[in-house]
């Protein structure tokens, strides 16, 4: 599998994003890295970004797109015409910047479009701008374009707050580059179970990115993979490895007290080593087990991985 790493782990000390990209250069198994756009091409053209990844022996996975302050009434949703131009043309750029960059694919978390209180929204017409802004952006970008879902944070209800509701996104806007990024924490937020919503995805061909973290389940925790689930986990990679997934995973971390070097190399040995017990029991032997819809036979399975 391939293994990507954010960026801003390794910023919060106050080094560059040219020295971050070289100590992220040098963790084995890492070889992609996810870009924010536009802030991390602030102080770098994009010339001198891929010049940077190349040295580094690094590629780019994805570019995040992050919108600041003039978004906090809405981005996509937001009544303002204007606005919503203004977000779509930032999209178009970042598209533009993955594209010379040879990125795999824009990913868009539009963490204003929600709602706070009752009688705040309407849902029908807010849905109705956010669908069309992104028919929009997929039909002008030559990359794939990803949904990243989260039930809250920074409104306290997101519109797209679920996999079912991206899912519905992804059917109602209908192109073929438009695809869907689960992260862990923010399913466990939702009280999703992460496996099962790849596994839908995966089998319709709709699973563009995954986000690979750890938490307690209230907030975005973003702490190490498998720290907190690691039963979880297993599954969710288990079906990662049934449906052939051959995009990059992506470290979404946040390491506050911990040194940003070695933890994502932590969290590259946790995965390796979730690979390994998975390519050791056997994608055939799995199946056979779930195949019982058998908890007790589900656990002792599990008790025999903590050997």
């Amino acid at each position: 599998m391939k293994y990507a790493t954010r960026i801003n782990s390794f910023l919060r000390t106050g080094i560059s994003v040219k020295e971050a990209l070289q100590q992220i250069g040098d963790i084995q198994g890492v070889d992609y890295v996810d870009m924010n756009y536009p802030e991390h091409f602030r102080d770098n053209t994009v010339q001198e970004i891929g010049s940077i990844l190349k040295e580094n022996g690094l590629k780019l996975n994805a570019i995040n797109l992050r919108f600041r302050d003039e978004y906090i009434n809405g981005i996509f949703d937001n009544p303002d015409l204007e606005i919503r131009e203004r977000a779509m043309e930032l999209c178009r750029r970042a598209a533009e910047v993955c594209e010379e960059l040879q990125g795999l694919q824009c990913i868009i978390w539009l963490g204003f479009d929600g709602f706070d209180y009752s009688f705040q929204k309407n849902y029908v017409e807010s849905w109705a701008r956010l669908t069309d802004c992104f028919k929009q952006v997929c039909r002008q970008a030559h990359c794939r374009v990803s949904v990243e879902y989260k039930p809250y944070e920074e409104r306290g209800f997101a519109l797209i707050d679920s996999w079912g509701t991206a899912w519905k996104l992804v059917q109602d806007v209908g192109c073929d580059n438009f695809g869907i990024t689960l992260d862990f924490c923010h399913m466990l937020m939702k009280k999703e179970n992460p496996a099962f919503a790849a596994a839908l995805l995966l089998h319709e061909g709709k699973l563009t990115g995954i986000h690979v973290n750890d938490g307690e389940g209230s907030f975005d925790d973003g702490m190490i993979v498998a720290s907190v689930h690691p039963f979880k986990t297993v599954e969710l990679f288990y079906y990662l490895k049934k449906y052939d997934y051959q995009d990059v995973i992506y470290f979404d971390t946040f390491p506050k007290r911990e040194i940003a070097a070695a933890e994502c190399e932590m969290n590259m040995r946790m995965c390796l080593k979730i690979e390994e017990i998975i390519d050791r029991t056997g994608l055939e032997e799995i199946s056979r087990i779930i195949s019982r819809e058998d908890g007790v036979a589900a656990s002792e399975f599990m008790a025999r991985l903590l050997v």
